[in-house]
C-alpha cells in the first residue's frame, strides 16, 4: 500500500507520461492548504475583475503562489502589479506588433536564443555575453527593443515553447533550462550592460516568476566573484539555488543535463544546425527547423 499522501488537486490534463510525478506545489501535488490558497487567490481575482481567463490558468497562479510561499495576500500584490506592469509596458502591443528585425544582426554581438531541448524536456536558453559588442550593438538597436525583445520572447515562451515541450515529453514542462556564456567577458563591458541585465533579471523574477528550472554561467573568470556579488542581492533565495557557476571544465556538467546532440558544437555538444545553431530556433515548438 502507498504511503504516499493523495494530491488535493487532481493530475492536470494532457499527461500521457506513466512515470511523472509533480513536484510539490504543482497540479497534482499540492497539500489542502494549498489548494485553498489557489482556490482563494483565483475568487479574490475574480471579485476584483482582475481575472484574465486566458492567462490565469491554475498553473499560471500556482507560479505566482509558489514564488510568495503561498502567501495569498503576497502572491495576489505580485499578480496585480504584473497585470499593472503589462499594461504600462504594453505587453499586448508588443505581441501584436513588435518586429525585431535586427535579430540577425544583434546575434553577432550578442546572442540571446532558445535551442532545443535538456533530459527533463525544457527549452533551453543560452545567451552568451562574451561575445558582446556594446559599441555595435547600441548601433543597430537600442536597450528598449532590446528589453521588448525579451518581452516577446518571454510571452512566446509561455504561450507557444512551453505547451510544445509538454506535448513532446507528456507532462508539464513549466521551466527553462539556462545556459549564459561568459567567455571573454569583461568587467568593462558587464557595467556597460549592468542596468539593461539588471532590469531583464528583474522582469523575469517578478513578471514571470517561477520560470527558472536550472541555469549553468560557464566559462566564468576569476573576476566573476566581484560581478556576482553585486548581482546577487538582487536575487531571491530559490533563484540562486538554481545557479551553477561553473569555470571553463563545464562540459561534463551540461552533458549530464543535456543530450549531446541538442548541445551546440561550441559547448561541448554535437549539434550543428545549419546556419548556426542562434538563428535556428530548433525545437519542439518549430519542427520545421
Amino acid at each position: 500500500m502507498s504511503t504516499e499522501q493523495a494530491s488535493a488537486s487532481p493530475m492536470p490534463n494532457g499527461v500521457t507520461d506513466p512515470n511523472y510525478k509533480p513536484a510539490p506545489g504543482r497540479l497534482g501535488n499540492l497539500t489542502v492548504p494549498q489548494q485553498h490558497a489557489l482556490d482563494k487567490l483565483k475568487k479574490e481575482l475574480q471579485d476584483g475583475g482582475i481575472f484574465v481567463a486566458e492567462r490565469h490558468d491554475d498553473a499560471a497562479l500556482l507560479r505566482f503562489l509558489r514564488a510568495r510561499k503561498f502567501d495569498v495576500v503576497k502572491a495576489k500584490e505580485m499578480l496585480v502589479a504584473c497585470e499593472q506592469w503589462r499594461k504600462e509596458f504594453g505587453v499586448e502591443d508588443i505581441m501584436t506588433n513588435f518586429d525585431f528585425k535586427e535579430k540577425a544582426e544583434v546575434d553577432k554581438y550578442y546572442p540571446q536564443y532558445y535551442h532545443k531541448t535538456d533530459k527533463d524536456g525544457r527549452p533551453i536558453y543560452i545567451e552568451r555575453l562574451g561575445l558582446l559588442d556594446i559599441k555595435a550593438l547600441y548601433a543597430i538597436t537600442s536597450q528598449e527593443r532590446q528589453l521588448k525583445r525579451l518581452v516577446y520572447e518571454y510571452e512566446k515562451f509561455l504561450t507557444e515553447r512551453l505547451p510544445a515541450c509538454s506535448k513532446s515529453v507528456g507532462h508539464p514542462v513549466e521551466t527553462s533550462c539556462t545556459i549564459l556564456d561568459l567567455s571573454n567577458v569583461s568587467l568593462s563591458n558587464f557595467y556597460r550592460v549592468k542596468d539593461y541585465v539588471m532590469a531583464a533579471a528583474s522582469i523575469g523574477q517578478d513578471r514571470y516568476p517561477e520560470t527558472m528550472g536550472k541555469f549553468y554561467i560557464i566559462n566564468a573568470p576569476w573576476a566573476f566573484s566581484t560581478v556576482w556579488t553585486f548581482i546577487k542581492p538582487w536575487l531571491d533565495e530559490a533563484t540562486v539555488a538554481k545557479i551553477d557557476i561553473l569555470g571553463s571544465g563545464y562540459k561534463d556538467k551540461l552533458l549530464l543535463q543535456i543530450p549531446a546532440e541538442n548541445l551546440p558544437k561550441e559547448f561541448g555538444g554535437t549539434c550543428q544546425c545549419g546556419g548556426g545553431c542562434s538563428l535556428s530556433d530548433a525545437g519542439p515548438w518549430n519542427p520545421t527547423a
